[in-house]
């Protein structure tokens, strides 16, 4: 692919996530508001809350580390860019993916989590403070076991991190390698519940406890790209689960492609439903439960995929 080919794709993806993200967060909300017997929003309310915060005023805190503070929300918006881009890529065209690509891709998506954190420890703010802090202590929780959640992907697709690979891999293989699959996607689905921040890992926000945690001093246009990049991630990370874990999207039918796009659907109104029907989690209960629980499942994952594979 040549510089402008992925010129090109970068806006087209940067602009295509958006607008998914946003009308997910549409479908997040009135999803919601089922659950709870209510109405819920019309369907541009995500458009309406980003444009309104885009005409506020930024307050910067007096005692905040000014660079940090605003430069924050941009490095999580261009790395979630950047991440959509390539799998959007590799979907459209497996012949569009590099050595790695995977890697990368995991990597990028760690970036708007650790934005949070330089956020919230920028602040200034006691409560940003915590925020950040309890941010961190997620991702050394949630990271390891989404890592290995993503191994029986690659051994399916004959040991390679490329995500094309992975996804013309052949659909048939083993018993073990299959449930190995089926594992590494119930491990990845609870961890991007805690990468997405919502309930019952929403620990770093917590309204009712720190007032937004790392978001509290936030405002106007830097909250804005938050709050974007947090709902291009309700499309980004769901997509990443079926492009590696699920087969990838397909497009060369009409039943192929209403196929990929029910499976992204379902994925993402489960996130939603757990967030809905479960409360908060303390930190350490957090933390206990990706470290003992996800990740002996994530290993166990990986064993099967690595029998299953065995000649």
């Amino acid at each position: 692919m040549d510089l402008g080919a992925a010129i090109g794709l970068l806006f087209v993806a940067s602009a295509g996530a958006i607008v998914l993200g946003l009308a997910l967060k549409w479908v997040d909300r009135k999803v919601t508001a089922m659950v709870q017997w209510r109405v819920g929003p019309p369907w541009y309310q995500p458009v309406a809350d980003v444009a309104k915060l885009l005409g506020k005023e930024t307050i910067v805190p007096q005692n905040a580390r000014r660079t940090g503070f605003l430069l924050a929300p941009v490095v999580g918006f261009a790395a979630t860019v950047v991440a959509a881009a390539i799998l959007v890529g590799v979907n459209l065209d497996p012949r569009a993916s590099f050595v790695g690509d995977l890697i990368v891709v995991i990597y990028l998506l760690t970036i708007p989590s650790l934005a949070v954190v330089i956020g919230g420890a920028s602040s200034g703010n006691p409560h940003g403070a915590m925020g950040a802090s309890r941010e961190m202590k997620l991702i050394l929780s949630y990271e390891l076991p989404f890592i290995l959640a993503m191994v029986p992907a690659m051994i399916a697709g004959g040991w390679t991190f490329k995500l094309g690979a992975i996804i013309a891999a052949p659909a048939a293989g083993s018993a073990w390698l299959t449930v190995a699959k089926v594992i590494g996607f119930v491990v990845a689905l609870m961890c991007i519940q805690a990468k997405l921040g919502l309930v019952p890992f929403d620990i770093a926000e917590a309204e009712t406890e720190i007032m937004g945690g790392a978001y509290c001093e936030y405002s106007g246009p830097p909250l804005a790209v938050f709050y974007v990049t947090r709902a291009m991630l309700l499309a980004v990370l769901p997509a990443l689960l079926v492009t590696a874990l699920w087969g990838g999207f397909h497009f060369g039918s009409v039943g192929a492609a209403a196929a990929s796009i029910l499976k992204f659907l379902l994925v993402v109104v489960v996130t939603v439903l757990v967030r809905n029907t479960n409360p908060r989690v303390r930190i350490d209960h957090a933390m206990k439960f990706f470290w003992f629980g996800l990740t002996p499942l994530a290993l166990v994952a990986v064993v099967l995929a690595l029998v299953g594979s065995a000649p």
